[in-house]
């Protein structure tokens, strides 16, 4: 039989789930694509954008502050130094509080939505175009994610930013929200979501491919024995190094979008495009050195997380992909 068309209880068997079923699936806490395990998957998402974009608030405020006024803050360390003169040590954590909220419900819908699509992409394709196809069906479900991710995003993000680039505006959560309700309505949350799109879909499709094909590859070409022989401790060290490289190049396809987010948000009434085309070329990349510093370590410390949550709670962590059998027997592979 077709592995493709195997039913049970009314379903096709998704190649993935297969490939739990495999490992040692008795110690697992629910069944790969249950209900327990997509919302466990959220909760982990939740725990990964949410701590770790809040645990670097000082890095993003500079590298936002070197966007929209390169001037007057020349580089990283500039940056650190003239917020710290004029503002203190508290200065440093100027949108913590938006960012918090903010991203952990983008992680909630980034990683809860992507094992779904996922699940979902891989059941409409089969065994064989799973795995022949799977580059694809990271990026589209992570783009899918994605797109709805950013619609939780974006009120907090604009909060976020006006507070970290526009000195005397507001210092606090509660002061914003309100303000920009009183000034622009319900549009002004949402005037940077077609940028925020723009940026986050291009970085989070390169952040959910790149992490799966650089795992596969590591445990191929690099980890000197299979992952099933790999302890939980070996298994997370080549998620957080899969996890860097891919952040690195995040940072660097997504940047262009940051920039025009960052001095969107500033530059009240403006659009993309006029941002886009007062900045410039040279303008547009401004900040890259402490976005790839900031996005490598912050993807590398979500994947760690996110993985560390799917031990914790024993969810199934299918191994990376093999070609099925009934492929390896159409194209007369024997190993």
């Amino acid at each position: 039989m077709d592995p493709k068309r195997q039913i049970t209880s009314g379903k096709f068997i998704n190649p993935f789930r297969a490939n739990c079923q495999s490992s040692a699936a008795s110690s697992n806490s629910c069944e790969f694509g249950s209900n327990k395990y997509f919302a466990l998957c959220g909760f982990g998402g939740i725990l990964s954008c949410g701590l770790t974009h809040t645990a670097l608030v000082p890095l993003d405020l500079v590298k936002c502050r070197i966007q929209v006024d390169p001037a007057k803050y020349k580089g990283i360390v500039n940056g650190f130094k003239l917020t710290l003169a004029e503002n203190g040590t508290r200065g440093l954590a100027l949108g913590w509080a938006p960012t918090l909220i903010g991203y952990s419900m983008q992680g909630l819908c980034k990683f809860g939505f992507y094992e779904v699509f996922k699940s979902v992409y891989s059941n409409m394709l089969g065994e064989e175009k799973t795995f022949l196809w799977r580059t694809s069906l990271y990026l589209a479900a992570s783009a899918s994610a994605e797109f709805f991710a950013d619609i939780a995003l974006c009120p907090m993000e604009a909060v976020k930013v006006r507070i970290q680039t526009q000195p005397g505006w507001c210092t606090t959560l509660r002061e914003g929200v309100p303000r920009i309700m009183k000034e622009e309505g319900i549009s002004g949350f949402y005037k940077g979501l077609v940028p925020l799109w723009c940026r986050q879909i291009p970085y989070t499709m390169m952040k959910f491919a790149c992490f799966e094909r650089t795992v596969e590859a590591l445990y191929k070409y690099i980890v000197p024995k299979p992952r099933s022989e790999c302890n939980k401790t070996e298994q997370l060290m080549v998620t957080f190094v899969a996890g860097y490289i891919a952040g690195v190049f995040c940072a660097v396809v997504s940047h262009p979008a940051d920039t025009i987010v960052s001095k969107l948000n500033q530059a009240k009434g403006s659009t993309a495009a006029q941002v886009a085309k007062q900045l410039g070329m040279r303008g547009l990349w401004m900040g890259l050195g402490p976005r790839i510093l900031m996005i490598g370590t912050l993807t590398a410390l979500q994947w760690f997380i996110y993985d560390s949550v799917k031990v914790y709670f024993r969810l199934p962590r299918p191994p990376p992909p093999e070609m099925p059998a009934s492929l390896k027997s159409k194209l007369g592979k024997t190993d």
